[in-house]
């Protein structure tokens, strides 16, 4: 039930934003919008009378822990630039300029207590939080054009001294793209973590960055990077075999090998590329609790669960006698079949044999680590001793009763020290020494992955969720339309899939005409679209109906229909109406982009075509130059100047 004017109600946080709570999202994303604002509490002189909204959100119950969030929509008129640069980054510049947005906000502590002091006192909220969408620290900031598309600008968890967590508030955001039914959300990611950059740490070990555990996806490289180029770059150095890195960086830092053998023994699985091993790590830190942990006591070296059907002390006999033909082969590999026949001899039962030796794979046995690995040659499993007591110089060997008893200790701290060893040494700080032969390919596999910043989430394609185009239970026809502006009056230059916005639902009566449904359209793009306040349809291009014709007999159903129209106003700027803008500029640059992607960029004073600083070899510590001349203007200005 909607809650009655001026009462103040509290939400679960976990399940706020999912379909039914507090409302049924059950239409186009600013309808569900609308529906959800009816919940909250209204505030008209917050945010210089931009209308806002409310919602007091329980985290937990006891100890009790509260948030707000903040609904701000904004209109075109109000904001201090009508275009969306977020939109031109990620590519969405094509886009009409919408007539609202909503800022959805996650306070920071401080703010939130601000609110809590002068929440009784309307009058001197204003001065408070006059500046709300501009102020910075938030623990979230979204916001959504009133089309569906939107954009997460930015998220603070834990180490920014918020009370939740990053992956709290992810999931809160999800629920609400989810739920609004929203069609592409985009991010900039350039969250770092004790100096580390988490899209190329996360890629390498999982192959997607942080955010792509809700799903976000490659959207749009900087400095020229595509799609596939990301694609190979994450493939070269994932695959980068660990026994070529350690021959290579063994002897430039005598830590690395130490470490890739410590973790190796704490693996139940052989390490072999640089993606497992920092796959390993990660998954490892979030198993760790914070304090030291132990890694339990390894002395037949293999776990026997209380349902095996032999004893403890037959496990341990039969992997001493193993481990003892083992060292007789003196680090030399060695057949399964060979390692079986020779600890027959003194092992009778083959069951107990075949069990511990599968078993004991890159498990540690007293001050020995047993390596298991399949020869590539000979397709046969092959086993190895290597001795590991000079790789924890901490552990602690206790003697007695004929039990050696191993315990390695690991903290947080002490992994994340690994990790940024490596992260600095292989990832981060390719030096010229070490950035030869196979090992050059890291350094530029990790520029491509480092310069990919923008990702998108598709989270409702055309609207399509919970309502498919047709017939509706009140006999009302859904079908999914768009517009195109006249070629005269297109800066696109025509009728093509770019100058085209979106599909909207339009919901018209079953026997509706083609005439009505006309004016539907229209209404409907005329609330939607800041450039079509007066937009009048003319023709539809897809379809051959005169305006008396029935819709739902000319139509099939998922029939998708465009329109075409112009405005009845001249006084529009009709570049302005797109979130490109006047585009006037001309961006050619070596790297191969050819628009403006968001980075820092330098406009040549002759032919004026921008390129990135980067590419022009301007570092970004120094300011841009009073007067800037691009290669190709600079080699004809010798060149005339040679002329007699």
């Amino acid at each position: 039930k909607k809650r009655k004017r001026g009462e103040s109600r509290v939400f679960r946080f976990k399940k706020f934003g999912d379909n039914g709570y507090p409302v049924e999202f059950d239409g186009a994303f600013r309808h569900n919008v609308e529906a959800l604002l009816e919940f909250g509490q209204i505030h008209r002189n917050l945010c210089n009378g931009m209308p806002c909204w409310s919602f007091q959100l329980e985290v937990r119950r006891h100890p009790p822990f509260h948030v707000f969030l903040f609904v701000i929509e904004e209109p075109v008129e109000a904001s201090m630039d009508h275009q969306c640069k977020h939109c031109r980054y990620v590519g969405w510049g094509h886009h009409m300029v919408c007539i609202k947005k909503y800022h959805f906000i996650l306070p920071s502590k401080n703010m939130a207590a601000a609110y809590l002091n002068f929440q009784g006192n309307e009058g001197e909220d204003a001065g408070m939080s006059s500046n709300l969408m501009q102020l910075q620290g938030h623990a979230m900031h979204g916001v959504f054009h009133s089309n569906g598309f939107g954009h997460l600008l930015c998220v603070n968890g834990v180490e920014t001294g918020s009370d939740l967590t990053g992956h709290q508030i992810m999931d809160f955001w999800d629920r609400l793209c989810s739920g609004l039914q929203a069609r592409k959300v985009s991010l900039y990611d350039i969250s770092r973590k004790k100096g580390m950059e988490l899209r190329l740490l996360h890629v390498v070990a999982y192959s997607q960055s942080w955010f792509g555990h809700w799903g976000y996806k490659f959207g749009r490289g900087s400095f020229g990077v595509t799609q596939p180029m990301y694609q190979k770059a994450i493939e070269a150095i994932r695959g980068m075999p660990l026994c070529l890195l350690l021959n290579h960086l063994g002897h430039l830092n005598p830590d690395i090998p130490l470490i890739f053998t410590r973790y190796q023994t704490l693996s139940d699985h052989f390490l072999a590329t640089l993606g497992d091993l920092f796959h390993f790590l990660l998954d490892l830190k979030s198993r760790l609790p914070k304090e030291n942990c132990n890694f339990g006591s390894y002395n037949p070296g293999i776990l026997v669960e209380t349902n095996c059907r032999w004893s403890a002390k037959r496990v341990e006999m039969a992997t001493r006698v193993i481990v003892e033909s083992l060292k007789r082969a003196e680090s030399r590999w060695v057949s399964r079949q060979e390692v079986r026949d020779v600890a027959r001899s003194y092992i009778g039962d083959t069951g107990l044999l075949d069990f511990v030796l599968k078993s004991l794979g890159n498990h540690i046995v007293g001050k020995y680590l047993v390596r298991r690995s399949l020869n590539p040659v000979t397709k046969v499993l092959e086993y190895c001793l290597e001795d590991i007591s000079n790789v924890f110089p901490e552990q602690e060997l206790v003697l007695g009763n004929s039990k050696t008893e191993t315990r390695y200790r690991i903290s947080v701290a002490q992994l994340m020290k690994d990790v940024r060893i490596l992260y600095k040494l292989i990832l981060h700080d390719q030096k010229p020494a070490t950035s030869s032969g196979i090992f050059s390919g890291i350094s530029v596999a990790s520029r491509i992955i480092l310069d990919t910043k923008y990702f998108v989430k598709e989270c409702c394609r055309d609207q399509v969720c919970s309502t498919k185009p047709g017939l509706d239970l009140e006999g009302k026809l859904k079908l999914y339309c768009t517009v195109t502006l006249r070629d005269g009056e297109n800066p696109n230059g025509g009728r093509n899939n770019s100058a085209m916005q979106p599909y909207e639902c339009v919901t018209i009566k079953n026997n509706a005409t083609f005439d009505e449904l006309k004016l539907e359209v229209q209404r409907n793009f005329r609330e939607l679209y800041w450039g079509l306040k007066s937009f009048v349809i003319e023709s539809i291009v897809n379809v051959n109906a005169t305006g008396t014709d029935l819709v739902c007999g000319f139509v099939e159903v998922g029939r998708r229909i465009v329109f075409e129209g112009s405005n009845s106003e001249r006084g529009i700027v009709y570049g302005q109406i797109y979130e490109n803008g006047m585009v006037n500029c001309v961006v050619e640059c070596a790297c191969g982009a050819d628009e403006d992607d968001g980075e820092r960029m330098v406009s040549c004073d002759i032919c004026e075509v921008w390129q990135h600083t980067r590419c022009a070899r301007i570092p970004n510590n120094e300011e841009i130059p009073h007067i800037f001349l691009c290669n190709r203007c600079e080699q004809e200005i010798v060149h005339l100047s040679s002329l007699p």
